[in-house]
């Protein structure tokens, strides 16, 4: 690897959220199984805009080590009609505020409060917005009460932005 290669860099593309009903599956071979089916949310960004629409859950286990793993399925529906399927993982840090939100307390925590990344992937078919289809996405989240998660997205590039 050449010494003066760019550094990857991360650019704020758009911020989302999205509002949850969970279901409590239970404790199984992996670990503590929940459903949170997507009742809506919003994306706003420079170039994406729009709404979460159709079928959309996270399936969600909660492990051993203290961290929840997100596996989150869902569909943007941009304010000019294109269909972009969002899919994206990644974990979340159960800490005390997340053990609350789940009890139904009215609490919320920060970006950074705790560990919460996900790495996502974005697909179309629409020419417009054919850039996501080839573009690495890294998510930062935090919870809110709801309960809602709220993220920012930013892409992944080897250049400096100009």
């Amino acid at each position: 690897m050449a010494d003066n290669a760019p550094a990857a860099q991360l650019v704020e593309e758009f911020a989302f959220y999205a509002d949850l009903d969970v279901v409590m599956v239970g404790p199984g071979p992996f670990g503590q199984r929940a459903i949170a089916t997507i009742t809506g949310g919003e994306l706003t960004g420079e170039r994406l805009k729009g709404a979460l629409v159709g079928a959309g859950a996270d399936w969600s286990l909660i492990g051993p080590d203290g961290y929840l793993r997100v596996d989150v399925r869902t569909t943007l529906r941009t304010l000019d009609g294109a269909h972009i399927y969002f899919q994206y993982s990644g974990f979340i840090e159960v800490t005390p505020a997340f053990v609350a939100l789940n009890r139904g307390e009215n609490v919320s925590t920060d970006f950074g409060d705790q560990y919460f990344f996900t790495s996502l992937r974005l697909e179309t078919g629409d020419e417009r917005y054919s850039w996501v289809n080839h573009t690495m996405f890294l998510g930062q989240g935090r919870l809110l009460s709801g309960p809602r998660v709220d993220y920012r997205v930013y892409r992944v590039t080897n250049a400096p932005e100009q």
